[in-house]
């Protein structure tokens, strides 16, 4: 009992996530006891306040109360604070892509009660049904707040513990779409058993480094590294394997990207939105804690195997986004390749790496939140219009929609003046000054991929713009929300590309990170 009462808790250096799981914990309050009526506003205005007041939170955060706490199993110190507050604006983004009302037309997204003007036949229908969809809100927070818990990790148990409270929320989340229920529910089951097959490699793995280290703890582990006499030393790179397993499922890394594009074809678009921008960054930030803290002395002995991981993700992406007829399954293979970019800066293991990878979170997930919001508004017939053929014209018939659209896929080709062309010299300038040949030879390996994706981006581009419109295809309406979240993401993302100091800069100074 004495040993409870000597952990010391910072209680301002968690406040953040404190205040996300609080405003979950009340959402569900919230839906059970609001009327059905109102239930949908005031889950939306719960939601921003909560991610308001966490960021507001994380501000507060003085260097007093940086470092280890709760008995040093999270460690608050500047990268985390960094990824913390990038996932509390793009989650703010992608709840309010979630919150859209779009009455009718709404499909893959969510109908919440009152998007329906009063005595229409949508109205009865939810009276007789309900749209229980205003839960949305309360599991993307409980989800949000596991990956603000997860690259603050500063143990094994606690890392595996967040990894499950952000997955969970999310595998519900996916089966939501009113329509095309069977492909939602079959994208949600997948991703299911393969998170847990994905949790129990790295459960597993955790269990043999503890067997190696005697401890969960990531610098014990990484003491028992530079000490170990070879007596467990056969425990070390199953372990570390293992773990890197479950991690790299979550970046949807080859081969552990067979969920990506059925699961991001599948889910309702608005939580493909948020799943496809604050999961990678939460998951590559815990990535990040466990190879520079836990495992950077031990890194010659298992980057060879991650090296090879990159470069397939690279090709595996930029190659099979080519044959794509689905716009959401090109994001993910999309989302494939950059897992791999992000990785080859990763493995430089340099400060300036860590910078870059810090940048390229933030970078690609404003992107990819814009990109989805536009997917989500493009409709034909009250359905999503995500067949590559349906976009023909589109820029004739809604030309801002679509040079919004356009532009987006240029920053993920990495086109100068956009976002994606400075996170992508972010990240590929240290593997060429630190990562030694291999480091060369990926970063040539991704500037071939990037061209190879450019080909596909350009060709919807010219799609949209110079090819006569077919079918009745037209942007739902009103869309507020997902305007705000479109705009919002399209600057950040020209921001990023013209004026990238500032945030390069705050990435610089928050990579270092704390050792308990």
């Amino acid at each position: 009992m004495n040993s409870f009462e000597m952990v010391d808790i910072d209680y301002v250096a968690l406040a953040p996530m404190i205040v996300v799981f609080a405003g979950a914990l009340v959402g569900v309050v919230v839906e059970a006891f609001a009327p059905r009526r109102v239930r949908h506003v005031v889950q939306v205005a719960l939601s921003v306040l909560t991610l308001v007041g966490a960021f507001a939170a994380l501000l507060l955060i003085g260097d007093g109360d940086l470092g280890a706490t709760v008995d040093g199993t999270v460690v608050i110190d500047e990268p985390a604070r960094f990824i913390q507050g990038s996932l509390l604006v793009l989650g703010l983004l992608g709840l309010l892509v979630m919150a859209e009302t779009l009455g009718g037309d709404s499909s893959d997204g969510f109908t919440p009660m009152g998007a329906a003007s009063p005595g229409s036949g949508l109205e009865q229908m939810a009276a007789r049904q309900g749209f229980a969809t205003t839960e949305v809100f309360p599991l993307a927070l409980f989800s949000l707040g596991g990956m603000m818990l997860f690259p603050a990790a500063g143990d094994l148990l606690t890392m595996f513990v967040a990894l499950e409270v952000l997955s969970l929320p999310l595998y519900l989340l996916c089966g939501l779409a009113r329509r095309r229920r069977l492909l939602s529910q079959e994208a949600a089951l997948k991703y299911f058993l393969l998170g847990a097959f994905s949790s129990a490699f790295f459960l597993f793995g955790a269990a043999l480094l503890y067997g190696y280290a005697g401890s969960v703890q990531l610098e014990a582990i990484a003491e028992a590294s530079r000490t170990s006499t070879g007596e467990m030393e056969s425990l070390l790179l199953p372990g570390v394997g293992m773990l890197l397993v479950g991690l790299l499922f979550k970046v949807g890394a080859v081969p552990f990207h067979g969920w990506t594009p059925d699961v991001y074809q599948g889910a309702p678009t608005p939580v493909t939105a948020f799943m496809a921008a604050c999961t990678k960054a939460a998951a590559f930030g815990a990535l990040l804690r466990l190879v520079y803290v836990g495992l950077e002395t031990t890194r010659w002995e298992w980057r060879g195997a991650v090296i090879a991981v990159a470069a397939l993700t690279m090709v595996v992406g930029a190659v099979l986004s080519v044959t794509q007829t689905d716009v959401k399954r090109l994001l993910a293979y999309s989302s494939v390749a950059h897992a791999g970019f992000i990785l080859v800066g990763l493995l430089a293991f340099d400060q300036s790496a860590v910078q870059g990878v810090l940048f390229y979170l933030v970078a690609y997930g404003a992107t990819t939140i814009a990109a989805f919001a536009i997917v989500n508004l493009v409709r034909e017939r009250g359905a999503e219009a995500t067949h590559l053929s349906q976009w023909a014209g589109l820029g004739r018939t809604h030309p801002w929609i679509a040079a919004a659209f356009g532009f987006l896929l240029l920053a993920f080709a990495g086109i100068p003046l956009t976002s994606g062309f400075t996170a992508k010299v972010a990240v590929f300038a240290p593997a060429v000054a630190h990562g030694g040949l291999a480091g060369t030879l990926l970063v040539v390996l991704g500037v071939l991929a990037s061209a190879v994706t450019a080909f596909v981006y350009v060709r919807l581009i010219v799609l949209m713009f110079f090819t006569e419109p077919s079918g009745e295809v037209t942007v739902a309406s009103p869309a507020t929300m997902s305007l705000v979240a479109i705009m919002l993401g399209t600057l950040i993302t020209l921001a990023l590309g013209v004026f990238p100091g500032p945030l390069l800069e705050l990435a610089q100074s928050s990579s270092i990170f704390v050792v308990p």
